[in-house]
């Protein structure tokens, strides 16, 4: 395949619940292959600890390739920490970003951020997503300005819709933000949280656009062994996605 690009996707490592054979084998696939660029779509700790951020920021930092992030909802202090939470919720995981570095894509390709967690929410459970008016204007102004790249992906940590997968993401205002991704020219919604890969099209105002999602390399499991997303993108034979499993 002519100037392919190779991505690796990511998510819920889970750092204070991670299986560190999975990690261990995740980091010798991408010594081995050198993705263009690693994309982890969030949850990269368990309860938002110190300790566990800085054991996630040692292991991203060892990966030898450039890194996008995006925060998940276990990326925020756990309840029992709740003046952190209401407070200074992102601190520790900008900080993390800062310290590693944060790309927007690479040659070809754009890979824009979309926040879908929150501090709080008017309903009980605060894990599942949100998309807000503020954080969709975000990525929709970061397509536009990234509209001149053949293949332009957004990374957010719940999945928009709900595939057919044993957890959700419940996440409000997403179908909405589907379509708008869809109509301002994104290809591909990448995500995590429901801890099993997915890859799905949908059909929205007229407009097609892609929904992939990535399992988990920690010791929460639902459906699937721990697995990450190998993609491969090329202007003649578009992305094709292979989710590979830990055995």
């Amino acid at each position: 395949m002519a100037d392919a690009l190779l991505l690796y996707h990511v998510s819920d490592v889970h750092f204070g619940y991670e299986d560190r054979g999975a990690l261990e084998w995740f980091a010798a696939e991408v010594a081995h292959e050198r993705p263009a660029m690693v994309i982890c779509t969030g949850d990269l700790t368990m309860r938002g600890s110190a300790r566990e951020f800085a054991l996630a920021q040692d292991w991203l930092g060892a990966l030898p390739a450039p890194l996008v992030l995006t925060p998940g909802n276990h990326d925020v202090p756990y309840y029992h920490h709740m003046l952190r939470r209401l407070t200074r919720p992102y601190a520790r995981y900008r900080a993390l970003e800062a310290a590693l570095g944060h790309q927007t894509g690479h040659d070809g390709i754009a890979v824009v951020p979309l926040k879908t967690i929150a501090r709080a929410q008017l309903r009980l459970n605060w894990s599942k997503g949100r998309v807000s008016a503020n954080d969709l204007d975000a990525a929709l102004q970061g397509l536009a300005h990234q509209a001149g790249k053949p293949l332009r992906l957004v990374a957010g940590h719940h999945p928009l819709v709900d595939a057919d997968t044993a957890s959700s993401g419940s996440t409000r205002g997403g179908k909405s933000a589907l379509a708008a991704l869809a109509r301002a020219g994104a290809q591909a919604v990448l995500s995590g949280h429901v801890h099993d890969p997915f890859d799905m099209t949908l059909e929205l105002d007229g407009q097609p656009i892609r929904l992939i999602g990535a399992g988990t390399l920690s010791q929460r499991l639902r459906s699937s062994a721990p697995s990450f997303n190998r993609l491969v993108w090329s202007a003649d034979q578009g992305l094709t996605v292979e989710a590979r499993r830990f055995s």
